[in-house]
């Protein structure tokens, strides 16, 4: 099943899987791929039968971020295209990630530079290769960040590693990575599709309207007071402790079972 040659995309067991497919360009992002992958995350987050995502990408690299050839020649074109693609692109593809009411899991199989590592920091979970790499590379091409870094990555590793990070422009492998705290686990590059997989399957097999609830107080807490923070956690309680998943894990839990979520 597939969008467009430049994004693969493949359902099983209530995950879906997005793979950007520019090999040969370390799937850098042109106009089609930013348009595609973002009708997709769309798509995934409308349907009920989605319970997960991965995205992740085809080759020697997760994404390289913009496609340089492409932005060049629009501005050698006087194309005004590349000076909207963060309004029109990059911010919308970043919000529909942290947006969306199920588990995104980003399994990083090589290069994840520019946007392609802001993909990466909005996720929920990262797992990468043990020969994948970050950049945050905007410095080098003169611009700022973009995609959400400037919010995501400080969460990830604090203000000080970003800053860092961002202007010093150095390539972080694997092994730093998480010991930064960009990644939750490494493993050998032949076992990441199976792992991300699985993980993707265990989650898709859970409470996802739960998961939902948890993404959402997470993400107004990192920008909230704790009174706020508590309150948006009261309510998610109450409206969890109504729902099928809840029931059915109490029943389950009573009788010795394992529970059965429906994600409602």
């Amino acid at each position: 099943m597939t969008t467009s040659d430049v994004l693969l995309i493949a359902d099983a067991d209530g995950v879906r899987t997005l793979t950007l497919n520019r090999p040969q360009a370390y799937n850098s992002l042109t106009v089609e791929l930013k348009e595609a992958l973002l009708a997709a995350l769309r798509g995934a987050a409308d349907d009920e039968a989605v319970r997960a995502v991965v995205l992740t990408g085809s080759g020697k690299a997760f994404c390289a971020g913009q496609d340089l050839k492409e932005h060049v020649g629009l501005l050698q074109a006087g194309d005004p295209a590349p000076l909207h693609t963060v309004k029109e692109h990059y911010n919308p593809i970043v919000q529909a990630i942290v947006a969306m009411d199920k588990p995104v899991i980003a399994a990083i199989n090589g290069t994840a530079a520019g946007a392609g590592a802001a993909f990466a920091y909005a996720s929920d979970l990262r797992i990468a290769a043990e020969s994948s790499s970050f950049l945050m590379a905007f410095a080098n091409v003169g611009l700022g960040p973009d995609s959400g870094a400037s919010w995501t990555l400080q969460r990830l590793v604090g203000y000080g590693r970003a800053a860092e990070l961002m202007l010093l422009a150095r390539t972080v492998d694997a092994a730093e990575a998480q010991r930064l705290g960009l990644v939750g686990e490494v493993v050998p590059d032949e076992e990441l599709a199976a792992r991300a997989q699985k993980i993707a399957a265990k989650l898709a097999a859970g409470p996802t309207v739960a998961y939902a609830k948890i993404k959402s107080v997470l993400n107004l807490a990192a920008q909230s007071t704790f009174e706020e923070a508590l309150a948006a956690e009261d309510a998610a309680q109450t409206a969890l402790g109504a729902t099928a998943d809840h029931a059915e894990a109490v029943e389950a839990f009573v009788g010795k079972r394992k529970p059965n979520f429906q994600g409602k």
